[in-house]
């Protein structure tokens, strides 16, 4: 009820706000040694559960970061320059944490979403104001899914892109399927849930979302970061089950 109240008379931008605030009591509650969120730096005795079928200590209950949020931070932090040079980042549907930290470390960062309110500025990743090469960094996570027309949107990441610089590219994955699923007939929310385990997925990648970023002038490497850790810190962090923590890093060429 509070909810819809909210909705109905509040702006989004400001129902974020107090979301943020209610986060930060929420957080208290939760305070423990358990489990630790490298995104607010905080450790819980537990993370709350998330998904339309509920992953166990999925969510951070003071910043709300997922699985795939916190293993991109420990990369980021560890095997790029990104905190430490003042680059030229573009990041899709920010994540509000990582935005933060990202915002502080570099005055060429630009948040963006389709979406009023939710970043810097409104733009569609299928055509990007930008000029060409303009980014050291793209930051994409679960927006490819998203979009009708993938190949546009992946084309115009490289093309932003500067030259040597790197995009890191996270999505929905089916690890046991080969190829990508995506059915033009699938079109009720019901059934993209049924089928795509979303219900605004416009495919369900496979394996092959590798061969689906490349191009030409760019070379892509798929990062089981997780892969670095031990199975206690796997488990104290949360970094997921590779169904969306995988990371695809393309860099561009040429």
């Amino acid at each position: 009820m509070i909810k819809m109240i909210l909705r109905y008379f509040v702006k989004k931008k400001y129902r974020l706000v107090i979301r943020r605030i209610l986060n930060n009591f929420r957080g208290f509650y939760y305070l423990g040694s358990k489990f630790y969120c490298i995104c607010c730096n905080r450790s819980f005795r537990e993370f709350l559960p998330f998904g339309n079928i509920k992953r166990a200590n999925a969510k951070c209950p003071k910043c709300e970061s997922l699985e795939r949020t916190r293993l991109l931070q420990f990369y980021l932090k560890n095997e790029t320059d990104i905190y430490f040079e003042d680059r030229a980042i573009l990041h899709f549907a920010p994540e509000y944490m990582l935005s933060r930290r990202l915002k502080e470390s570099s005055k060429k960062y630009i948040s963006v979403d389709i979406e009023k309110d939710l970043a810097d500025r409104v733009e569609d990743i299928q055509n990007l104001s930008f000029k060409d090469m303009t980014f050291d960094y793209v930051i994409c996570s679960c927006v490819l899914g998203h979009v009708s027309d993938e190949t546009k949107a992946i084309d115009e990441i490289y093309r932003v892109l500067k030259i040597g610089g790197k995009a890191f590219i996270l999505t929905v994955i089916d690890l046991n399927r080969l190829d990508t699923y995506e059915d033009k007939n699938i079109i009720t929310d019901s059934n993209r849930l049924k089928f795509y385990g979303e219900k605004d997925l416009l495919r369900l990648h496979g394996r092959d979302f590798i061969n689906r970023l490349k191009r030409t002038n760019g070379i892509v490497r798929e990062i089981d970061y997780a892969q670095s850790f031990s199975d206690d810190d796997k488990k104290r962090y949360s970094l997921g089950n590779k169904e969306r923590e995988l990371i695809f890093e393309i860099e561009r060429i040429g």
